[in-house]
């Protein structure tokens, strides 16, 4: 059951199947978001802790090593071992999750539900990562071998610590590759927690290494390592082009999950009681840092008034407050960083012409709460419009016409996800097909899938993970000819 105060067992680096600290002897807090106070010490890796994550990886890589020697099948094996510790350890990974990240403790037993279903998903593809032959011109034998790339790094965000990491782990596993993770320095209780079920999972060392730190220093030193392959980012889309240059000092393969300023287009036709709930819960999820939030809400005109006031009268009822308390809808937000830059957007709003309609206020006088905010008269122009806040802030924006939304709606550096709920099928695929968007949903929001690919347009992202996509993000193609007496 839920557990406010869980037993904290790991808090050093993981290489190599064993917890070790810094080489530095360095460590960090990691902060309860919900009371502002240091929650235990974390061993703060750098570059000589990469350096020997990097290095346990490459053996564990080496052709004749057994995990080189380990069948597809028996990958899918411990996968699935994986998926049932977690299972097994559900409340004390959600528990873990809701101390250190602040989202309501139920919605933290949804997300360990999710990642043993992730877990499951890609042990099933470990077996079927097949290759193909070619017709090529000529007496050859022509095919194709998919590869693993070797050790790859992968550097991921604290706004869903355990998706995060089997969102990660999962393909990579599953196409062969070994891992050193930095987990976010928000979070790092749950990527430390999951290392010690990965060792009794039966992992052979060096498969799965997690460096806890800092962006600039043990960050840094996974993007550009010469000996890791591939890096794997989730974040903001200014440190994802950190992790782009970096990652040129050798030439690695990248693949970006960034940010979004996702457009929801509610027409006309649309239920006004539905589509205001489908908003609402489309901005306000996990307080807001969600990188596909609906953040620009666009509402044809017919119907605006209504639904503002919908909105509002949705917003005021949702209860905030410790994630652990029962009933309990919307936790603090990640840090103090973070909340003073939620508030301040909420301020620009404010001053750039913005009706603030309810909340933009901080709630309680301890922790990072800030009441879910509604901001009505909203124009493309104006701040909150056009930049990622991740925080509980809907901006209601008015349209006329379906082509006019589009154009708005695309007019972003960003295309990670858009939604529109309309009643005529027409101006559902118009705009389906319209939008630069790398996930569109119809009458729906966030219907995030495990079997199909996810990510962005524009500067939204490189690559996609989940389904088959993410898996071959963790492979290299390798063309064999064969010559052969004649042609057969």
């Amino acid at each position: 059951m839920a557990n406010s105060n869980p037993e904290i067992k790991y808090t050093q680096i993981f290489i190599n199947n064993e917890f070790v600290d810094a080489v530095s002897g360095k460590v960090f807090p990691t902060v309860n978001p919900s009371t502002g106070q240091k929650i235990v010490d974390i061993a703060e890796g750098d570059k000589a802790d990469v350096d020997l994550a990097v290095e346990a990886a490459k053996i564990a890589f080496q052709r004749s090593g057994k995990w080189r020697q380990t069948d597809a099948s028996a990958r899918a094996k411990l996968l699935h071992k994986l998926a049932d510790l977690v299972e097994r350890d559900l409340h004390q990974i959600a528990s873990l999750e809701s101390l250190d990240n602040g989202k309501p403790y139920i919605k933290a037993v949804y997300s360990v539900y999710g990642a043993v279903n992730y877990l499951r998903y890609f042990a099933g593809w470990a077996d079927k990562i097949t290759g193909e032959t070619v017709p090529s011109d000529g007496p050859h034998l022509t095919y194709t071998r998919k590869e693993p790339f070797g050790v790859v790094g992968q550097i991921i965000p604290w706004n869903y610590p355990l998706s995060m990491v089997v969102g990660k782990w999962g393909p990579a596993i599953a196409a062969g590759c070994t891992i050193v993770m930095k987990p976010a320095e928000q979070t790092p209780l749950v990527a430390l927690y999951m290392c010690s079920l990965a060792k009794e999972a039966g992992f052979p060392p060096g498969v799965i290494n997690v460096v806890p730190g800092y962006g600039p220093t043990a960050g840094n030193a996974i993007t550009v390592h010469p000996d890791i392959r591939k890096v794997a980012f989730t974040g903001s889309v200014e440190v994802g082009k950190v992790v782009m240059a970096g990652a040129a000092s050798n030439l690695k393969k990248v693949s970006l999950e960034l940010g979004g300023k996702s457009p929801l287009v509610i027409c006309n036709d649309a239920d006004v009681d539905e589509a205001a709930q489908i908003a609402y819960n489309g901005v306000f999820e996990n307080m807001g840092q969600v990188c596909v939030a609906a953040s620009r809400t666009f509402v044809q005109e017919d119907i605006y008034d209504a639904f503002v006031q919908k909105a509002i009268e949705l917003a005021k009822g949702r209860k905030v407050g410790n994630p652990f308390s029962q009933g309990t809808q919307h936790g603090p937000q990640i840090d103090e960083k973070q909340f003073k830059k939620i508030l301040g957007y909420i301020e620009t709003g404010k001053k750039e012409g913005a009706k603030l309609e309810t909340g933009g206020v901080r709630v309680g006088e301890e922790g990072y709460f800030i009441e879910p905010t509604v901001f009505s008269n909203v124009t493309d122009d104006m701040t909150i419009a056009r930049e990622e806040i991740f925080g509980p802030v809907q901006s209601i924006i008015k349209f006329k016409t379906l082509d006019e939304a589009i154009e708005r709606a695309n007019a972003t550096n960003f295309g990670l996800a858009a939604g529109i709920l309309t009643k005529n099928l027409n101006d559902a695929l118009t705009f389906t097909n319209a939008v630069e968007a790398g996930n569109v949903w119809v009458n729906t929001y966030m219907a995030v899938s495990i079997q199909a690919p996810f990510g962005g347009y524009k500067q939204s992202g490189v690559g996609r993970e989940m389904g088959r996509d993410g898996v071959e993000e963790y492979l290299e193609t390798k063309t064999v000819s064969i010559k052969l007496p004649a042609k057969v």
